[in-house]
């Protein structure tokens, strides 16, 4: 009967029910018996300490038990619900909550599990020398400590006994492997009480200290590797005597390098730790400080300062495939970016030596005459090779019969500095080099040709201002300063037209010329020579203004004064011959001589009563001035040549005629200062006015009829 009535419980899905009630909360109190059996367990394994290998071994088949029921039961469940699930949701929510608390506490049992038995392999691993799998077992037990802590709800307070079993265990394994890594590795230093502690320094940085670094910096050091018994592979650094210079090349410092890379990879670093060998993690510790110190200490330094070079600059590179990963290091973009490294150490080293030369003596000079030329660079035009190229020739009837003289554009002849000289041949140098880069460095070019205009800007701004005190105290420093300007505006009128058509870039830019600075280096060449003038037009009105009365040549101030602006003036003459352009001499000597003459003239004029005495003085003054001014126009070293500019002194002194016409009339009589002025036509009436011609003769003639009728005759 009671079979029978079970049958039709059972049918009914009641007893079923039932029953799986009474299963989920016998297996909760045995998940919780569990639960408390497994936590005891793990404290008094890694808290007390006690010795439980025979209830470790139980409590691990019961963990395993557990869980074969769980599944069961959930499987059991899952399939029940399915068939009833319009009719049973209420009842079996409850009964899959329960489930639900349950399958977390076996799943952290199972990571407590997984843990213990990683910690007791690390142990044994450990004991075994297995370093790396000592290392991957506490990686498991790392991992299911992670997991354990991810669980808010599990609040368990063996955690933090556990995590410090965990860190523990972790310094020991830094340790054993602190020992190992002694005992194979050895350092030996020449001076070892200078240097302490390298068994406890990061064996990465003792590396870079001691060996590698040393490799890049020092060009006198090699390196060697041996193989001696009992003390294995010796790898040692020695000193090169034959090796003086004093930055290593490139290919020096990487085949230093190579031997040292390949021999750790292949006799100590070639063990692999998961996917990544020892050599690779070796490469991320050292490869950013290693590739600075290449950069900083060997590849700035080493970089050739022509660009034909450049292709076999970077033809090897250090071994490297073993230590890194990756090829996005500073090494590898530092050689991508060759051509800019190439450029700005090019610039600044042209920078550096235009600044060098600006700075430099100014009267070392060499001699410019109108054939001198540029030597520049036969270059190919845009369509091609110069060889190439065919004459373009012109049609007969666009042919001007009058052709421009050859000197018409020719800079006349002077001195000029020779660090100027040397100037423009530095900046010729940094156009053909930008001219030569190729079609991919067109980056470089555009930094090499403003490099140019810079050295210019940069002798706009620097020498007037480096030998300013120079410029105003020496007039030979102050012509030749003039003659550097118009050298440099003359040829930046052309320079840029000789590249711009090789430089489309910057001819696009509306940059491949340098006009726009010829108007400035004229202008500061001009000013500078002006300035000096200015200095010697009143030293020489200084000097004048001490004779106090010229009609008393007896007097040795009156004398002295005359005298020494006549040598200033020769003096002036010597200093500038053969410095500067013909033209430009004679115009400075003629505004200087004028402006003595002008002055002399204002104080004989100045004058209310000349003497018969006096007046043979004054004439005597002045026909010495008009016998040796003339001399000072020596602008040749040949004197002969020179007469030609001697004859043409009314050319260039502006009161050379009022001058001589003075000299007359201090010697004439009445009648002939009357005959020379002839009714304000004649030569004494172009230089003076009448009232002037008047008061001389009233300071030179007595007050008598013969004066009077004289000056009703000079109107």
């Amino acid at each position: 009967m009671a079979s029978f009535v079970t049958e039709v419980l059972a049918s009914s899905g009641k007893l079923e029910k039932e029953d799986l009630s009474g299963k989920i909360c016998k297996l909760s109190r045995k998940v919780q018996d569990t639960k408390v059996e497994v936590c005891d367990f793990m404290k008094g394994k890694y808290k007390d300490f006690l010795p439980n290998l025979q209830d470790s071994e139980e409590l691990m088949e019961q963990v395993g038990e557990l869980s074969r029921e769980l599944d069961t039961l959930k499987n059991c469940i899952d399939t029940e619900v399915k068939q009833s699930v319009h009719t049973s949701v209420t009842e079996y929510a409850d009964l899959k909550q329960q489930l639900e608390k349950n399958t977390v506490l076996i799943t952290l049992l199972g990571h407590l599990k997984e843990f213990h038995t990683a910690m007791d392999k690390f142990t044994d691993a450990l004991t075994a020398m297995k370093y790396v799998e000592a290392a991957e077992q506490l990686k498991k037990a790392r991992d299911s400590m992670a997991f354990l802590k991810r669980w808010k709800d599990a609040q368990l307070p063996l955690l933090a006994v556990l995590n410090s079993e965990l860190n523990i265990q972790r310094e020991n394994l830094l340790y054993h492997l602190g020992l190992e890594w002694n005992r194979l590795v050895v350092w030996t230093l020449p001076t070892p009480p200078k240097v302490k502690g390298i068994s406890q320094t990061r064996s990465d940085v003792a590396l870079l200290k001691y060996i590698l670094r040393p490799l890049v910096v020092y060009p006198c050091l090699s390196v060697y590797v041996t193989r001696q018994e009992g003390d294995g592979l010796v790898l040692a650094l020695q000193r090169d005597e034959h090796q003086s210079s004093d930055t290593p090349s490139p290919a020096l410092v990487y085949g230093r390098l190579q031997p040292v890379l390949k021999t750790l990879h292949s006799h100590l670093l070639h063990v692999s730790v998961g996917n990544q060998k020892l050599s690779s993690v070796l490469g991320d510790l050292i490869w950013e400080e290693l590739s600075n110190c290449i950069i900083h200490d060997c590849l700035q330094h080493s970089i050739p300062s022509n660009s034909s070079q450049l292709d076999q600059y970077f033809r090897e590179e250090p071994e490297r495939d073993e230590f890194l990963r990756e090829d996005h290091t500073d090494l590898h973009k530092y050689v991508q970016n060759i051509n800019c490294h190439f450029a700005s150490k090019k610039c600044r080293d042209v920078i550096v030596a235009a600044r060098k030369l600006m700075t430099s003596k100014m009267h070392n000079t060499v001699k410019i005459c109108p054939e001198t030329k540029l030597l520049l660079p036969k270059l190919p035009g845009p369509g091609g090779d110069v060889k190439k190229q065919s004459a373009v020739k012109a049609e007969p009837g666009m042919v001007n019969a009058k052709q421009l003289s050859s000197s018409s554009m020719a800079l006349p002849a002077c001195r000029i500095s020779e660090s100027v000289q040397q100037l423009m041949g530095l900046a010729l140098d940094t156009l053909t080099e930008a001219r030569t880069a190729p079609p991919s460095g067109n980056a470089r070019a555009l930094q090499l040709f403003f490099t140019v205009r810079n050295i210019f800007q940069l002798y706009y701004d620097v020498v007037p201002t480096y030998h300013r005190e120079n410029l105003l105290k020496f007039p030979h420093l102050a012509a030749i300063q003039h003659n550097n300007c118009m050298y440099l505006a003359h040829h930046l009128l052309t320079l840029g037209h000789h590249f711009s058509a090789r430089l489309p870039q910057m001819r696009s830019e509306g940059v491949g010329t340098f006009v726009d600075m010829v108007p400035s280096f004229r202008k500061l060449g001009v000013q500078c020579f002006l300035d000096q003038l200015n200095v010697q037009r009143t030293e020489l009105l200084d000097r004048l203004s001490t004779a106090h009365n010229l009609c008393n040549l007896d007097d040795e101030v009156n004398y002295t004064a005359a005298s020494k602006a006549v040598r200033q003036l020769k003096r002036l003459s010597t200093v500038w011959q053969d410095v500067l352009p013909v033209s430009i001499y004679c115009k400075a000597m003629g505004t200087l001589l004028n402006t003595a003459i002008a002055e002399i003239t204002a104080k004989i004029m100045a004058l209310e009563d000349i003497s018969s005495e006096e007046g043979e003085h004054l004439h005597t003054l002045c026909q010495t001035l008009l016998q040796d001014a003339p001399r000072v126009f020596t602008p040749l070293t040949e004197e002969k040549k020179n007469l030609k500019y001697q004859e043409e002194v009314a050319l260039y002194v502006k009161k050379w005629g009022m001058f001589k016409e003075l000299a007359v009339v201090l010697k004439a009589n009445l009648q002939e200062i009357v005959d020379r002025w002839a009714d304000g036509k004649g030569p004494l009436a172009v230089e003076f006015s009448g009232s002037e011609v008047k008061s001389l003769v009233r300071a030179l003639f007595q007050n008598t009829e013969r004066r009077a009728v004289a000056l009703t005759k000079i109107k």
